[in-house]
């Protein structure tokens, strides 16, 4: 009886701290944000084939590294996770997260020097992402292998 009586009050002040999260605003916002960002994807791909007569593959690789460089350049400049507030997993979930993970240990652990705070941290976010990146490839590889494919 005592446990149980604990157990209620723990819980509402913990209902009380609990932060209000909106997860169909949530989802619906990341999922307008990451259709942008697959368009803004895409029209890149269509200006680098336009502007400089690349193939689809070039054209994609060049679309990469230009995400690549404006996340590193907006978390370098301190802006990135202002947007990530507003525009939720629809900006991380795309390579822009990878690069963001990776700017911002270089960014946190510089002043530790290069090997000690640089070599040593840069992967620990991004070692996630990396291991079950391979995981799921591997994965759905399988699946794939296995369904004929």
């Amino acid at each position: 009886m005592v446990i149980d009586m604990k157990n209620t009050k723990y819980d509402r002040i913990a209902d009380k701290y609990k932060s209000n999260r909106h997860v169909t605003k949530n989802a619906i916002i990341a999922f307008i944000t990451g259709g942008i960002m697959g368009i803004i994807g895409e029209g890149l791909i269509e200006i680098y084939i336009y502007l400089f007569n690349l193939s689809r593959q070039a054209a994609s690789t060049y679309m990469i590294i230009t995400v690549i460089f404006f996340a590193s350049l907006f978390t370098a400049l301190g802006f990135f996770d202002k947007m990530v507030g507003f525009c939720k997993s629809g900006l991380l979930i795309p390579i822009t997260g990878f690069a963001h993970s990776m700017t911002s240990a270089f960014l946190d652990y510089r002043k530790e020097g290069f090997v000690y705070g640089i070599g040593s941290n840069a992967f620990k976010l991004a070692g996630t992402v990396i291991v079950y990146g391979v995981l799921s490839a591997w994965f759905f590889g399988m699946v794939r292998f296995l369904l004929g494919g």
